[in-house]
Formats: C-alpha cells, sequence, structure tokens
C-alpha cells in the first residue's frame, strides 16, 4: 500500500530546507550566505533603491530590517556592492566582483533546480507552482493582518 503525503506546511518545509541546505552548500564557497545570495539576486537586473531591497527581502525571507542592513554591509565590506547615495533615495548595485559572484550564484541555483526538477513533467511542476504561490499570497495575507 502506497502512502501519498499529505500536502501541509510540514512537507513544503521538508522540500524548503532540503533544497536550501543544497543551496547553503553551493554558495559557502564563495563566502556567501543565503541572505546575500538573495540580494545579489535582486540586483542582478541593475541598481535598486537601498529601502526597495531591504524591503523585498525582508518581505520574501520574513527578517527584520537590521539584518538585511547586516547583509547589505557585508557584501560591502566584500567588495561585490556598493551603495550610491548621490541620490536622494541611495541605490545599491552590483560591482564587476559582485556581478561574476551573482553569476556563479545563478550557474549554483540552475544545477540545482535542473537536479530536484528537471524531471518532473511540466503539467504537475505547473500545478504545484500555483498550489504553492496561492499558499504563499494566503500565509502573507495573514502575516500582514496580524499586529506587529
Amino acid at each position: 500500500m502506497s502512502t501519498t503525503p499529505t500536502l501541509n506546511g510540514q512537507v513544503i518545509g521538508q522540500a524548503h530546507y532540503a533544497t536550501r541546505a543544497l543551496l547553503d552548500r553551493a554558495v559557502a564557497p564563495l563566502g556567501l550566505s543565503f541572505g546575500q545570495a538573495i540580494a545579489l539576486n535582486v540586483l542582478a537586473d541593475g541598481a535598486v533603491e537601498q529601502a526597495r531591497l531591504v524591503h523585498r527581502i525582508t518581505s520574501t525571507l520574513k527578517t527584520d530590517e537590521q539584518a538585511v542592513h547586516e547583509v547589505i554591509a557585508h557584501l560591502v565590506d566584500a567588495t561585490l556592492v556598493r551603495v550610491d547615495d548621490g541620490t536622494a533615495e541611495p541605490q545599491v548595485r552590483l560591482t564587476d566582483a559582485g556581478h561574476a559572484t551573482r553569476r556563479r550564484v545563478g550557474a549554483a541555483v540552475a544545477d540545482i533546480t535542473t537536479r530536484l526538477y528537471g524531471d518532473i513533467p511540466t503539467d504537475e511542476a505547473s500545478v504545484a507552482a500555483q498550489v504553492l504561490t496561492l499558499v504563499t499570497q494566503r500565509a502573507n495575507a495573514e502575516l500582514a493582518a496580524l499586529p506587529a
């Protein structure tokens, strides 16, 4: 008798943490944390207002602003990003070294994605993505409704 897992937070969480562990191991040799890899990815398409970058990462990782400012400071110290504060709102952008590192992170993510998702039929992957997006939207709505 086959046991089909029930879709719930535990199953979703196990998939997330197993995948995250692979990514953590892939970016560790680059001297990066998961949050730093996320920040580099957000900056891949060009400069981002610092406040927008902070909001994007806090909302994605469900972390506080101080932690994100520490991520940015580490990336600045590692010369992977720079903060241009010559405008009304400081802009964060990748340096040449940051672009190179982001490409390495992107290659690692692509490799992990191919290994884990590559043989899943497209229609099944699409349904899974729709369900997980709906769960994320509902959880985010509940979080937004909670007192700070």
